[in-house]
C-alpha cells in the first residue's frame, strides 16, 4: 500500500515522502497515530499545498531574520561590569546580559541563539555571534566596560 508520511519515521522517511507499506502496517500502525495518509490524489494535492505554505513561511522567516542581521550591525552595546587588575572581570558576561543589553536596544533574542566561543572575562570590544535562523548568522559589538 502507498502512504504518504505525515512525520519523518526512522526506517522508512521523511515527512512528505511517499512510500510503499505492508497493509497491515500502515491499517493498524501508521494510520491510527496519524503518521501517515493513503496516498490518494486528494493527499497527494493536500500535500503540495501543505508544502507551499510551509516554503513561504519559510522564507518569510528568513527574509526577517536577515533584517534583524542588518539591525544589529548598526547596534554597539555597552555593558559594565566590575573589573579587578589587570581589567580581569569579577564573572564573566553571559548570553542573558547581552540579550537584556539587545532587549533596552528594543530586539528581542533568546539568550540561546547567542554564541559565545569563549566566556567574556575581560575589559575589551568583542564581536558575539548570533544565530537568528537556519542559515542566517549575525554579529553584534560588544564593549565591555569598568564599573
Amino acid at each position: 500500500m502507498k502512504v504518504i508520511l505525515k512525520e519523518g519515521i526512522s526506517q522508512l522517511g521523511q515527512r512528505g515522502d511517499v512510500i510503499d507499506v505492508a497493509d497491515g502496517y500502515a491499517r493498524n500502525y501508521l494510520f491510527p497515530k496519524g503518521l501517515a495518509l493513503s496516498a490518494t490524489l486528494k493527499n497527494m494535492k493536500l500535500l503540495e499545498r501543505e508544502q507551499k505554505i510551509e516554503e513561504t513561511h519559510h522564507l518569510k522567516k528568513k527574509e526577517d531574520a536577515e533584517e534583524m542581521v542588518a539591525r544589529l550591525q548598526k547596534i554597539s552595546l555597552t555593558i559594565r561590569k566590575k573589573a579587578g587588575e589587570q581589567d580581569i572581570l569579577f564573572g564573566a558576561v553571559t548570553p542573558a546580559e547581552i540579550a537584556e543589553a539587545l532587549k533596552q536596544e528594543g530586539l528581542e533574542i533568546d539568550r540561546k541563539k547567542i554564541i559565545m566561543e569563549q566566556a567574556i572575562k575581560r575589559l575589551g570590544v568583542y564581536s558575539v555571534k548570533i544565530k537568528l535562523f537556519a542559515e542566517v548568522m549575525g554579529d553584534v559589538k560588544v564593549w565591555v566596560v569598568k564599573e
